[in-house]
């Protein structure tokens, strides 16, 4: 008499190509439970072009913004995707968003618990922010909404906007020398308002 023995074995789990980009991206969602549709807002494109990357319907993107808006929320670098190509212009480093990047790491959030603190509205501009794209806010409130989340003072950040601000007007044309007293008077007057 024949007798076989049956070996149970597990279910093979589907190994992820470090080179397929559609199969990061999954993996990717999948480990940080990240709803597609959010992601999406995070980068900018619409639900149904994250399905199709994910499906492999179409050729995972080869545009740069995009690129680099999924390197910030996947936190790696853009140049690890075989489709990215380096953008002839220089990436932005403004001071005060490598600080308030700084605080958030020392917060230990990922830029996916960073980002789902904001509206939804609000995410696109900060990925843009983070990846060098567009620098600080000069719009007071939309600044220190950011330093809110990261549980900053006014005092935290109101160094890097005035710098900030002081080089917008210079780039604008006012000679910061000739009109030092009137540059003065004026961020007297906003730390007076701003009460910092």
């Amino acid at each position: 008499m024949v007798t076989t023995t049956l070996e149970l074995q597990e279910p093979k789990q589907p190994t992820v190509n470090a080179n397929n980009s559609s199969q990061r991206l999954v993996a990717f969602l999948e480990k940080t439970n990240l709803h597609k549709k959010d992601f999406a807002e995070m980068i900018g494109v619409t639900l149904s072009y994250v399905y199709s990357l994910i499906d492999e319907n179409i050729a995972f993107s080869t545009r740069t913004t995009t690129l680099e808006r999924i390197a910030v929320v996947m936190e790696t670098e853009p140049e690890t995707y075989p489709e990215y190509k380096r953008p002839e212009e220089p990436r932005l480093v403004d001071a005060g968003i490598e600080f308030l990047k700084s605080v958030q790491r020392q917060q230990g959030l990922s830029n996916v618990q960073f980002l789902k603190r904001f509206p939804r509205s609000q995410r696109l501009e900060i990925v843009d922010m983070w990846r060098g794209a567009l620098p600080m806010p000069l719009d007071w409130a939309k600044l220190f909404a950011i330093a809110n989340v990261l549980e900053l003072g006014k005092e935290d950040i109101y160094p890097y906007w005035q710098a900030r601000l002081q080089q917008h007007l210079t780039t604008g044309g006012i000679d910061a020398m000739s009109n030092i007293g009137l540059l003065n008077a004026m961020f007297q007057g906003i730390k007076a308002y701003l009460r910092v």
